[in-house]
């Protein structure tokens, strides 16, 4: 209460008078950091140089083969050896790509399909369901798996070089802000029971 000088009548600031709007801090909204595809074919030669033509066509990205690490000789497998095919989306059209990829499973997925972090990762059959994508009978029949990582702003303080530290637990994003994040920017339904932490 404020006394008026002239009036002498006391007065409630309008300050008290008006609610303060709630603000969203825009550091905590989620964001598609970057899309992978992956192909794992198992072995090198012809297939895996389709798998990496088909990755190619439809990212339009180049595409890089990766290498095992160990040795399996039940498998035939030795330490670097080519054996699967990779391409990583950023920016505007790792949201398109995402989008594409959704429709091709008919836009649902399942709660296992997030992990404790809140990223996403889910599999495709086939190439031939991905909007704008035909059969072609020179690649054959592929499938290929979806992940795609999901952060807010201010995770570059645990990769960067110069001191690094650890996201604090109430700014780490979860599974449920997450699915939230993916239901509503890409209309996604989620079936089964939704984590809660």
């Amino acid at each position: 209460m404020v006394k008026s000088e002239k009036t002498g009548i006391a007065k409630v600031k309008e300050s008290k008078l008006t609610p303060k709007a709630k603000t969203v801090n825009p550091m905590t909204a989620p964001k598609i950091e970057k899309v992978i595809l992956n192909i794992g074919v198992g072995e090198g030669g012809e297939r895996l140089e389709k798998a990496v033509a088909l990755l190619g066509q439809i990212t339009g990205r180049k595409v890089i083969k990766t290498q095992t690490m160990k040795r399996i000789p039940a498998f035939n497998i030795r330490p670097k050896l080519r054996v699967g095919a990779k391409v990583t989306i950023r920016g505007p059209a790792a949201e398109e790509l995402l989008q594409k990829m959704f429709t091709a499973v008919g836009k649902k997925l399942k709660e296992s399909h997030f992990d404790r972090e809140g990223n996403l990762s889910f599999g495709l059959t086939d190439y031939g369901e991905i909007p704008g994508m035909k059969y072609d009978p020179r690649i054959g029949v592929f499938g290929m798996n979806v992940c795609a990582t999901i952060t807010r702003g201010g995770y570059r303080v645990k990769r960067r070089s110069i001191q690094t530290n650890r996201v604090g637990a109430r700014h780490r994003l979860t599974p449920r802000a997450s699915m939230a994040f993916i239901k509503e920017k890409f209309g996604v339904e989620i079936q089964g029971k939704v984590k809660t932490s």
